[in-house]
């Protein structure tokens, strides 16, 4: 028993230190997003390089995953057909929680860099980073509301999977960049770098990019949810203004 217990030990020290072999020091073109009113989208530049203190190991190139993921909340994914002429709702189902933004950006293909076992632990590619626990028994299939909600989000560029999107220099520098789309959610950009050999994570890092609204564009969106009285308010005078104005322009174009 005590032989097998001090084997025990020494696989998992071996694990350990295999894994600390190799570490990530990150770097990022910029740690905060700021969205104005012109605000058009932005791109993040992420690089780093692997910190050894032995050689780069024998076997499987080093490869690297990174992933950004915006806000996450639930979704109401609804389901239309064509009845008597229009097109009504026919069912739904609620998504638990799904990242208003998600990107995968890889240094090769996703199904090769990483195993299907380490995405089920670490959640990296969509569709696991997407929790949808159950759906109501009448619904036959849910499992299609989820990737209808991929779908679109996908055409929307708020969810992505860049291939070969990494560039990995002698197995310790690499870079890659990610674009964000225009319509970002204010919040915490959780992004993750993982370090793979042969499909297996053996290194990850953690970081934080901020997104806030700054400006006019963070006056109106407090102004909003603040103090909804008032932003009506604003908004019905902004639009009898615009009205007028348009109005008099026309009168003197006529005249």
């Amino acid at each position: 028993m005590m032989r097998a217990v001090i084997a025990f030990l020494g696989l998992c020290f071996t694990a350990l230190t295999a894994t600390a072999e190799e570490e990530i020091v990150l770097g990022l073109s910029q740690a905060e997003v700021s969205i104005t009113t012109n605000f058009d989208g932005s791109e993040i530049l992420v690089y780093g390089a692997v910190k050894r203190e032995t050689p780069i190991p024998d076997g499987a190139p080093l490869e690297v995953v990174i992933t950004v993921s915006g806000p996450s909340a639930p979704v109401m994914v609804r389901r239309k057909e064509r009845r008597f002429g229009i097109w009504v709702n026919t069912a739904a189902v609620e998504v638990d929680r799904a990242p208003s933004f998600y990107a995968v950006v890889t240094s090769g293909p996703l199904a090769e860099v990483l195993k299907r076992i380490e995405d089920l632990r670490h959640r990296i590619s969509i569709p696991r980073a997407i929790r949808s626990v159950g759906a109501p028994m009448e619904i036959a299939d849910p499992t299609q509301f989820t990737d209808a909600l991929i779908r679109v989000r996908k055409d929307a560029n708020l969810y992505q999977v860049i291939e070969d999107g990494v560039k990995v220099d002698e197995q310790t520098l690499f870079r890659a960049a990610v674009a964000l789309p225009a319509s970002l959610t204010e919040g915490a950009y959780d992004t993750r770098i993982f370090l793979t050999r042969g499909g297996d994570v053996v290194a990850q890092y953690e970081t934080i990019i901020d997104v806030r609204k700054v400006g006019m564009e963070r006056w109106l969106f407090n102004l909003a949810h603040q103090q909804a009285f008032l932003y009506g308010l604003l908004s019905l005078f902004i639009a009898v203004a615009a009205g007028w104005g348009a109005s008099a322009v026309f009168g003197l174009m006529r005249r």
